[in-house]
């Protein structure tokens, strides 16, 4: 069986939103990530964002034609990475925080517009000592709109 064979067979487990809420930090208005589904514990997840006409950069991003941000898709991306290693590693969050260490490679291809749902898959793809190397994509409706590769590690809180 190869490995896209297992995971359809061994989709992963879902995330609800108070368990978004244990394992990151983050809060309105920046929590970008409502739920998540396919969590494979130290090898990926899918983030899911409801993205709705009252995000509060709406209004300024741009005024009569809103368009998420490129910088908040990163960071959508960054924190559905965050989750993922923050669960594998049983964090707590009290005591550790996730940090981005770096961003390479992205690209955005279409614009992200209300009332679009974002799909966020996240993998991780190397780990050397502490930094988790991570390969993300924001997808909708079955389209990549945005990508990039980025790392993080967990660091004392405080």
């Amino acid at each position: 069986m190869n490995k896209a064979e297992q995971k359809n067979k061994n989709p992963g487990s879902s995330i609800d939103a108070g368990e978004v809420l244990q394992f990151l930090p983050h809060r309105y208005p920046f929590l970008l990530i409502d739920r998540a589904e396919g969590f494979v514990a130290h090898q990926s997840i899918t983030g899911i964002k409801a993205v709705t006409i009252n995000e509060p950069f709406f209004p300024g991003h741009f005024p009569g034609k809103p368009v998420m941000p490129g910088v908040l898709l990163i960071e959508a991306m960054g924190q559905a990475g965050a989750l993922l290693s923050a669960k594998s590693l049983n964090l707590d969050v009290s005591k550790k925080t996730i940090l981005f260490l770096g961003v390479e490679k992205a690209r955005f291809k279409c614009p992200v517009l209300p009332g679009q749902l974002l799909h966020i898959p996240v993998e991780i793809v190397n780990v050397r000592r502490n930094i988790h190397f991570y390969a993300g994509r924001i997808v909708v409706n079955g389209t990549t709109v945005a990508q990039c590769t980025f790392s993080a590690m967990a660091v004392e809180s405080g």
